[in-house]
């Protein structure tokens, strides 16, 4: 009898975070593409194909990777339920801001499914494009992600779909992750949730849920007969943003007849002229809010989804070269994985004061700050930036490989593997897996 072969070992963080899923995947070969997957999508090459991915995991070829996505019996929905879990054991009961968003990308042709011409939000206006329906968690100013579905075109539907707006779909996820743990504290959300016409703020409330969404400027509301509508003065605010500047906002809150728990807000940054680029309409249920939260709070959507785009982006999610979308599904999954394995690395995620980058009291990890290119920020980006010096020396020698083959130069060899060595002393900010064995893997 032979024993099953080990997975080919990685970066140490890599692995020690991917070893979470390891029993999702019933060979090996597709663990390891896991793995190299992770350490593509963190890379900075700026194209994340299956060949360029190849090439700085050291592979001869992109065909394992590709077998991944489209043969190997692995399942999206244990994948999601897995890291799901990791995120509700790492809060450990604490609430989170729920945001919900929507990403579109320009694709070209038809052959995709789900690809039509429809407004795609990258773009700011109508194009040839696939756009999905994205939930992100916000805790202490960390984003992590937690929840995707594709938005099917009513003319793009195949046989076994049912038709559902976009707000149905993020009314879903909501409820599918407040009955897995998940506590919200808030939900944001723009104005195509704010005024939708589905069972979206109905699900809100049935959830009791305290949320902020965008309206439109026409927006309406049935009064009474003899209540007005009533507009209060303009205050001034100070609207803080995520690197800590603030500039000068205005707010005011609109009366509609009697005050409600549902209150209705205008915010501007010149209340003269108000420009409508910089003026916004907004809904709040949150029981005694101020006004100086009423814009914060919103604009904490706004530079939360400019940086959700820009992570994404980073980390290839529109880079997939497949039209099926069970395999378009695939390649989201695993980019919000990798979205998760650099949050965990924020202070405010862990637990452990061995785990993270900047809380290790190994000496040789204590020294990485040292680097020239070291980035001291406690941002999402900051984060990646520091995780991509420490696989570069994984990485250069996957591309040196080709040539040492030809040219066998041992010193250079040995001294790849020795700064590899050298990076693998930082472990992976990730809960024990033995610990957590039972939590991910016991029946619901």
């Amino acid at each position: 009898m032979f024993e099953a072969r080990v997975a080919s070992e990685t970066i140490k963080f890599v692995d020690d975070y991917c070893e979470w899923y390891k029993k999702l995947f019933p060979e090996v070969r597709s663990f390891e593409a896991f793995k190299y997957l992770h350490i593509g999508m963190i890379s900075d090459i700026k194209r994340k194909t299956l060949p360029a991915i190849s090439r700085v995991v050291g592979l001869s070829n992109e065909q394992g990777l590709l077998h991944f996505l489209t043969e190997s019996p692995w399942k999206l929905s244990d994948l999601r339920e897995a890291r799901l879990k990791l995120i509700l054991q790492v809060l450990a009961g604490r609430e989170i801001i729920l945001i919900i968003d929507e990403t579109g990308d320009k694709k070209k042709g038809s052959t995709t499914d789900y690809v039509k011409r429809q407004y795609i939000g990258n773009l700011g206006k109508i194009d040839n494009g696939i756009v999905a329906v994205t939930a992100y968690g916000l805790f202490e100013g960390m984003t992590f992600p937690l929840s995707f579905e594709v938005y099917k075109p009513k003319q793009r539907l195949l046989e076994e779909d049912t038709y559902q707006s976009k707000p149905q779909i993020a009314a879903k996820m909501i409820r599918e992750l407040q009955a897995m743990g998940f506590k919200f504290q808030l939900v944001l959300a723009d104005s195509l949730y704010g005024e939708s016409d589905s069972n979206f703020l109905s699900v809100l409330y049935e959830l009791q849920l305290d949320f902020v969404v965008a309206i439109r400027s026409n927006h309406g509301v049935w009064l009474p007969k003899g209540q007005k509508v009533r507009y209060n003065r303009w205050r001034p605010y100070n609207r803080v943003f995520s690197d800590g500047k603030q500039e000068k906002r205005y707010i005011r809150e609109i009366v509609f007849g009697k005050r409600r728990a549902l209150q209705y807000w205008q915010v501007t940054t010149d209340p003269e002229t108000l420009p409508e680029n910089s003026t916004w309409f907004i809904m709040t249920k949150v029981p005694g809010i101020k006004y100086k939260e009423v814009g914060n709070l919103y604009g904490l959507r706004n530079w939360v989804e400019y940086g959700l785009k820009q992570s994404k982006n980073e980390l290839g999610w529109a880079d997939f070269r497949v039209t099926n979308y069970s395999q378009i599904q695939k390649w989201w999954e695993i980019v919000m994985s990798a979205y998760l394995m650099v949050s965990l690395h924020a202070q405010v995620l862990n637990n452990n004061p061995e785990q993270g980058i900047n809380k290790q009291t190994d000496p040789v990890v204590a020294r990485f700050p040292e680097h020239e290119w070291w980035d001291f920020g406690s941002g999402w980006k900051n984060l990646l930036n520091n995780l991509r010096l420490v696989i570069q020396p994984f990485i250069f020698f996957s591309l040196l490989k080709p040539w040492l083959r030809i040219f066998p130069i041992s010193h250079l060899s040995i001294g790849f593997l020795t700064l590899i060595a050298l990076m693998n002393r930082m472990r992976g900010a990730i809960p024990d897996i033995n610990e957590s064995e039972h939590f991910l893997f016991s029946s619901a």
